[in-house]
């Protein structure tokens, strides 16, 4: 019998520890339908600091715990933790860190402005989760990135650890969403997103540091997308369409349905080249 596939989901958010919107109703209910369908699962989203950790039974996982992170030169604590989903059988792992996610905002602040240091959040966070999954030393066949703080993951995964045998034949799925597509980055974002062998020449597309200039770097490192919303900038999906990736579209998200589980797993087994078995 075969190993099962593993697929490995970074989130920007889950209900029910954010509030129900598409994309954390997604992060909640599509690890559980894949998981479901045969394959192992990991779900990873930032520890934000409104989410109630006693009510949701988060606590830290201390042997995942203790490197640090740097992270436009400082040196940063990067702190696991873990909550369980019984109805799902399944575990949620947070990356936290008491100075990008202890504040009671996720992305904005008070008055709707994008937070400053947005896009040093993004590059913790992903680097947070590939340092935890080798600690793991759990092998995913596939990661699929969902929201915008997981766009910098992509590009870490294949030239930072492009040599490390965990992640040698690792498919990257990159979901789009017009999400704070029009927002800006600090002007240095392309430099301080830039660490372990990657180069600023790599991230020059940041040199104008938009979210939809973001979301074009992950398409650049990613081997498929997905279509997270109906509709998407014209420049965004131009973008998509000329990378030539495999693509799924846009299919609706629900608690009440499950027909899109069996698509995006569809997809999955499409993009690993067991389509059919």
């Amino acid at each position: 019998m075969k190993d099962p596939k593993r697929v490995l989901f970074v989130n920007s958010e889950i209900f029910p520890y954010l509030p129900e919107t598409p994309r954390a109703i997604l992060g909640r209910f599509l690890p559980q339908g894949i998981q479901e369908r045969g394959k192992e699962i990991r779900s990873f989203m930032p520890r934000f600091g409104c989410i109630n950790e006693r009510k949701n039974q988060l606590h830290e996982v201390i042997r995942l715990s203790g490197m640090n992170i740097i992270v436009n030169d400082v040196d940063r604590p990067l702190v696991i933790k873990v909550s369980s989903i019984p109805s799902a059988r399944m575990q949620v792992y947070f990356i936290d860190n008491e100075d990008y996610f202890h504040r009671k905002l996720v992305f904005t602040d008070a008055e709707g402005n994008f937070i400053d240091d947005n896009d040093e959040r993004a590059a913790f966070f992903a680097r947070g989760v590939l340092e935890t999954v080798k600690k793991l030393r759990w092998k995913p066949d596939i990661i699929h990135c969902q929201g915008w703080i997981s766009h910098l993951l992509p590009l870490y995964l294949k030239k930072a650890y492009s040599d490390d045998p965990l992640f040698e034949n690792t498919k990257v799925v990159v979901s789009l969403y017009d999400e704070f597509l029009n927002e800006r980055f600090s002007d240095d974002a392309c430099n301080k997103v830039c660490m372990n062998n990657v180069t600023p020449e790599e991230t020059k597309i940041l040199q104008e540091p938009t979210g939809t200039n973001l979301a074009k770097l992950a398409i650049q490192y990613a081997d498929a997308l997905v279509l997270g919303d109906e509709s998407l900038p014209e420049d965004l999906t131009q973008a998509a369409t000329e990378s030539g990736l495999p693509t799924l579209g846009y299919h609706i998200v629900s608690q009440e349905t499950t027909a899109y589980i069996d698509e995006y797993n569809k997809f999955y087994d499409q993009i690993l080249g067991i389509d059919g078995e």
